[in-house]
């Protein structure tokens, strides 16, 4: 494919390559209009499905077989087992550092110990492992206990929530909670292949370095307040308009108060998205759980409230390209009313999920790009200018 995608100008110098193509992406794009894809498949039609099967898509491009899904979920839970040398630093880390921090060492210590060199095999050790580490991180910072073995007979997601341990959380709790761990797992695997920590990752691999060098530097991009810290400062950003109107939730006081937070100049967070045009499947596929799972919770009523009337508010200002909501105006409200309710875990959790998407990728532009030779090094070229910006 010789064709001239876009021309560049200076124009496109220091806008973060937005828009400007750089390649290929094989598991997923977004549609202004219609929203996310996985393999050609809307991601709402996706988010009931077991979360093996749509990993096993991603990877293979179909869905599994009935026998290829038994045998698949079995490799996983080979896998799933962390050596204790690994959960063992977590102890020694000090718990005023965020937790993002402490998934980015266990990433790092985790290919000490696991990296084979060979991508593929790296991809499926480190999804079936990541839910075991992120559990332990949970227990170990929390004083929930020691770390719980993963239990080889359980679903993936099932096996997270056992092994979180939540402490007294009953039957009903903890099935609510797998229920929105599946769904927010499988919604959040992947989104392209130009988001931050998917550009960083694919660009870190192109060097060459393994798979756990380069999912470790894809999280350091996830980790930021502009990418994967977006769900917790959503879910503060909510709790902050409940505190404003005096938990008086309905359209008029929360139309009045959006109205003066933006006469103000204070953001309004979970609403806009790069790409999209329209309300993000995602926010609606959670949105309508969130109805099942916890339709009284104030958090959750602050969301629908929102969600109903902060789109017109803000179409009222041509410059606002999407006024509609994204993935992470819900996320972080379904999570703490299932349990989850420490915001700096959030970041963590869409990073358990996203290491799926980022792997494959990176196991495309490794092994299947350019007819098998890889990406190159990934080296684009800057502009000297001793007086700064040209604009």
């Amino acid at each position: 494919m010789s064709e001239v995608l876009m021309e560049l100008t200076k124009d496109h110098l220091e806008t973060g390559l937005r828009g400007v193509p750089v390649g290929y992406c094989t598991t997923s794009k977004v549609d202004p209009m219609k929203g996310l894809f996985y393999v050609e498949q809307p991601v709402m039609d996706l988010a009931q499905r077991d979360p093996e099967d749509v990993i096993y898509l991603l990877l293979n491009k179909r869905f599994p077989t009935a026998e290829e899904s038994v045998v698949f979920r079995k490799d996983l839970a080979s896998r799933a087992k962390v050596t204790t040398r690994v959960l063992g630093t977590l102890g020694s880390l000090p718990r005023r550092g965020h937790p993002m921090k402490w998934f980015l060492h266990s990433l790092n210590t985790m290919g000490m110990m696991a990296s084979t060199g060979d991508y593929l095999e790296d991809t499926l050790t480190l999804i079936a492992r990541i839910p075991t580490v992120v559990a332990a991180i949970f227990r170990i910072r929390e004083d929930w206990g020691e770390p719980i073995d993963p239990d080889p007979e359980l679903g993936y997601m099932e096996n997270f929530v056992h092994m979180l341990g939540v402490p007294e959380q009953n039957e009903k709790q903890q099935a609510a909670l797998t229920q929105l761990m599946r769904v927010f797992n499988v919604v959040h695997f992947d989104h392209g292949g130009g988001n931050l920590s998917t550009f960083v990752g694919k660009a870190t691999a192109s060097g060459k370095a393994d798979l756990f060098e380069s999912i470790t530097a894809a999280m350091c991009g996830l980790a930021g307040p502009l990418h994967g810290k977006a769900n917790q400062e959503c879910l503060k950003f909510v709790q902050e308009c409940i505190h404003a109107v005096g938990g008086e939730v309905n359209e008029e006081t929360v139309k009045s108060l959006i109205r003066q937070r933006l006469a103000n100049k204070q953001l309004v967070y979970g609403f806009g998205h790069a790409v999209l045009r329209v309300e993000d499947p995602r926010a609606t596929t959670l949105c309508d759980l969130g109805e099942k799972l916890c339709a009284d919770d104030i958090n959750f009523h602050m969301v629908q409230t929102l969600r109903k009337v902060v789109p017109e508010i803000l179409s009222e200002n041509p410059k606002i390209s999407n006024p509609y909501p994204n993935v992470d105006l819900a996320s972080g409200a379904l999570l703490h009313a299932s349990g989850l309710t420490d915001p700096d875990y959030y970041t963590v959790l869409f990073g358990m999920s996203r290491v799926v998407g980022i792997a494959i990728q990176i196991i495309y532009e490794r092994h299947q790009a350019r007819n098998g030779r890889g990406t190159p090094i990934i080296r684009p070229k800057y502009l000297y200018n001793e007086k700064g910006s040209a604009k």
